[in-house]
Formats: C-alpha cells, sequence, structure tokens
C-alpha cells in the first residue's frame, strides 16, 4: 500500500511540475518561433525582390548572428543569477547585478557594431561574389544601428524570464513580428515614397524593431512585478566585481552558443562546395532540425529558472525533481518528433521544393535529423538545466570537445573521403554531428548526474 501511494504521489509530481514548467517554458518557445518569424520574413521577402539580395542577407547571416548570440550570451548570466535571488527571496538585491549587466550590454553593444562595420574584410577572405558582398555590407551597417538596443533589450528580458514572468516577452517578440513584415515592405520595394534599398532595407527594419523592443520592454520595467528589482532606485557605475560575476557565468554561456552557431555556418560553407542541390537540401534538413529544436531548449530555459528558484530557496532535491522532469519530457518529445520525421519526410520536404534533386537528398536526410534530434534535444535541456545552477563553464568544455574536435573533421572526413573513407558527401557532415554529440550527451549526463546530487557543488555554485 505504502508504495502504491509513493508511486501515486510521485506522479502527481511530475504532472504539476510539468505544469510549471510548461506555463514558463510555453511563452519562450512562442518567443523564438516569433524571432524565427522575423528571420523567415527577410529571407522571404528579400528573397523575392532578387536573388543577389537573398544571396547577401544570407552571407550577412553568417556574421551577425552567431556574434550576435555570442555578446548576449555574456547577460544570460543574468536569468540565473535572478532566478536565485528570486527563490532566496532577495528580488530587491537583483537590480543592482542587472545595472551592471546593461552596462555589459552597452559595451557589447558597441563591439559588435565594430565587428559589423569591418565585415567587408571578412567577406574577402571568403571570396564571395562581389555583388551579393556589397548587399550584405550595406545589411550589415544598417543593422549595426539596432546593436545599442537590441542588447538592452535582451538584457531586460533575460531579466522578467529570471523573475518567471515570461510572458511578457513573448508579447514583445509577437508584436516585434508585425511590425517587421511591413517595415521589410517599405524599405525593400521603396513603398509610400520610401527609398528602395533591396537587402540594405532588410537591415533598416531589423535596427528599426530592436529600438521597438526596447520601449516596449521599458514599460513593461515600470510594472510592479519588476520595480521590486529596485533596479532604477540609483545610478550605479561600472563595478567590476559585479561585472566579473556576470562574465565568469555568461562567457561560458556566449562561448558555447557561438561555437554551436558558428560550426553550423562552417558546415554550411562547405556543403556550399558540393553543389546547389545538396545545399539546398541542407538548408530544408536544418531549418526543420530548428523547429524542432525550439522546445527543448525553451523546456531547458524554463527548467532552469525552476531550478534556480528552488537553488536559491535551498531546496535541492526540488531543483532536483525539476531537473528529472525536464529530462523525462525532453526525451518523450525527442522519440514522438523523430517518430514523426521518419513517417512524414516525404511529406515535409515537399513543402519547401518540388525540385527532384533536392527532394530526393533532403528526405534521406531527414533520417539523419531524426537520429540527430535524440542527442541535440538531451543536450538542449540540459545546458538549460546546468544554467539554472550556474554551471556553464564545464558545459562549454564539452561543446567545444563535441563541435569542434570531433564533429566538424569527422563529418568532414567522411563528406569527402578523408583516411580512405567512403566519401558521403552531405549526409557525412550531419553523421559527424551526431557522432560529436553522442559524446556531448554522454559528458552532460555524468555532469548531470554530479551537480544535482552534489550538495556543495551546489552551494559553490551559488555563491559564485
Amino acid at each position: 500500500m505504502n508504495q502504491a501511494l509513493s508511486s501515486v504521489g510521485s506522479q502527481r509530481g511530475f504532472i504539476k511540475e510539468t505544469r510549471a514548467l510548461v506555463r514558463l517554458g510555453a511563452p519562450m518557445m512562442a518567443t523564438q518561433f516569433c524571432i524565427m518569424g522575423m528571420g523567415f520574413v527577410d529571407t522571404a521577402m528579400a528573397g523575392h525582390y532578387a536573388s543577389v539580395d537573398l544571396a547577401g542577407v544570407t552571407l550577412a547571416g553568417f556574421l551577425l548572428w552567431p556574434v550576435f548570440m555570442l555578446m548576449t550570451g555574456l547577460t544570460n548570466a543574468i536569468t540565473p543569477i535572478v532566478a536565485q535571488l528570486t527563490g532566496a527571496q532577495r528580488v530587491g538585491d537583483s537590480g543592482a547585478i542587472v545595472h551592471q549587466g546593461l552596462w555589459v550590454a552597452l559595451v557589447t553593444s558597441l563591439v559588435t557594431i565594430a565587428i559589423l562595420q569591418n565585415a567587408l574584410r571578412f567577406f574577402e577572405f571568403l571570396s564571395a561574389d562581389p555583388e551579393v558582398v556589397e548587399v550584405a555590407v550595406a545589411y550589415l551597417d544598417a543593422v549595426a544601428w539596432g546593436m545599442p538596443p537590441g542588447m538592452i533589450y535582451v538584457a531586460l528580458r533575460y531579466t522578467s524570464e529570471g523573475l518567471g514572468y515570461t510572458r511578457p516577452p513573448m508579447v514583445i517578440a509577437f508584436s516585434a513580428l508585425c511590425l517587421n513584415a511591413p517595415l521589410n515592405y517599405v524599405l525593400i520595394y521603396g513603398a509610400w515614397g520610401f527609398p528602395e534599398l533591396g537587402g540594405e532595407g532588410c537591415g533598416w527594419a531589423t535596427a528599426a524593431v530592436m529600438w521597438f523592443e526596447l520601449v516596449l520592454m521599458i514599460r513593461v520595467a515600470r510594472r510592479p512585478f519588476f520595480q521590486r528589482t529596485r533596479l532604477f532606485e540609483q545610478f550605479r557605475w561600472p563595478e567590476a566585481a559585479a561585472i566579473s560575476r556576470i562574465l565568469k557565468i555568461g562567457l561560458p554561456i556566449g562561448a558555447a552558443v557561438f561555437m554551436e552557431m558558428a560550426v553550423y555556418s562552417v558546415i554550411g560553407f562547405l556543403i556550399a562546395a558540393l553543389g546547389t542541390s545538396p545545399q539546398a537540401a541542407n538548408g530544408i534538413a536544418g531549418n526543420i532540425n530548428w523547429m524542432t529544436y525550439v522546445l527543448p531548449m525553451s523546456l531547458g530555459a524554463a527548467a532552469g529558472i525552476r531550478v534556480g528558484f528552488h537553488v536559491g530557496g535551498g531546496d535541492a532535491e526540488g531543483a532536483r525533481h525539476v531537473a528529472m522532469t525536464a529530462m523525462k519530457l525532453s526525451l518523450l518529445y525527442a522519440v514522438s518528433v523523430s517518430v514523426i520525421l521518419v513517417v512524414l519526410r516525404t511529406a515535409l520536404v515537399g513543402i519547401y521544393t518540388t525540385d527532384p534533386a533536392v527532394i530526393a537528398i533532403a528526405v534521406n536526410l531527414l533520417i539523419f535529423i531524426a537520429v540527430y534530434q535524440l542527442v541535440d534535444d538531451a543536450i538542449a535541456t540540459m545546458d538549460g538545466i546546468l544554467r539554472g545552477y550556474k554551471d556553464t563553464r564545464v558545459p562549454m568544455v564539452f561543446g567545444l570537445l563535441g563541435y569542434w574536435l570531433v564533429a566538424l573533421p569527422l563529418g568532414h572526413a567522411l563528406a569527402t573521403g578523408w583516411f580512405g573513407l567512403p566519401a558521403i558527401g552531405v549526409y557525412g557532415y550531419w553523421a559527424g554531428m551526431t557522432i560529436g554529440m553522442l559524446l556531448v550527451v554522454g559528458c552532460l549526463g555524468i555532469r548531470l548526474r554530479r551537480t544535482t546530487t552534489d550538495r556543495a557543488l551546489i552551494r559553490r555554485l551559488a555563491l559564485s
């Protein structure tokens, strides 16, 4: 009887925690889909204007988004710090650290501007088409004007999420998506008396949207739940100790995201050399993979916030329960999606193209994606959980090992037939990524088990 009651209690605990994770994670997932939607709108509208503008905007994205994610990753440390302070009933202390995070955001925005305005040298090094480079450089020069508000907005968004309020960023992201399309139309095609800027217009539209997002977030920051942080009670100059604390947690996060995005960019360049059909098929597979990845990524982020609440409140067992619930949900989701990808792969690819050569490759790639999904989703969820503990440095090392020292060289060897291996083209890169990520998921699993059970380590990380 006692065992039966324990089983029922465990089931109820799982359902209760699942509901809590869904309440936090669903708005975060919607936010990510809105961000993806803006990227899709930029690409589609530039593509309908001219193929050279589509290529230019795409080329610019290979530089812009890895750098942007690296820089915003630095302030991602705000989320677990604020979450743990919230769990410890010390919300009022979080304003001081967020204030320093805003200084970090401002400085990183200036660094990003400098990188974007020197993009020409990078593109010349790649020997890209001059017409395409001209569009890419114009796009980046325009979007650079949105970096300061964009970085500050993201820091404030992380604060809202760390407090457990994930819906306001979702509303802002949806509003930005609704604004992005008409701005693109006006600035790309020169409607209503505006100049016809082509792909460059996407950059100006993106910059304007970033200013719009910041204005809305400042309005959110005036709400009572945000005012409890005492962020705006006094002006604070940069403080080395507080900034060092943010960077200690945030730098590994930013570096890990950058390494992941950068390796996909490198693989994209390498696959481009294989021909148009493999490149197009890889683009389709990558897009489907990214869409399916959003849910476990959001689940991990929500779990990280919940873990932070429990760690801040001194409830290590509660934090572990969150972690185990999130991992069960992630595994269930990954298996379900993998089956769907295999069964419906032809129909899914048909949404993107009618080219038989591209379909033949992409349909096979989705089988690789179905397997890759199992490990990629687990990694996304574990990364989010570990960030809730402020455990970011070790996962970064695992990512470096998996992506750059195993997946990329192995994938290239399989694709091109190095060392007498059979050359399997584009499939080799995804096979290499899967094998590399298997190594990462094993290492992260060991780390997660230790972090969730070692109370001394939990306390040490909480003080960082």
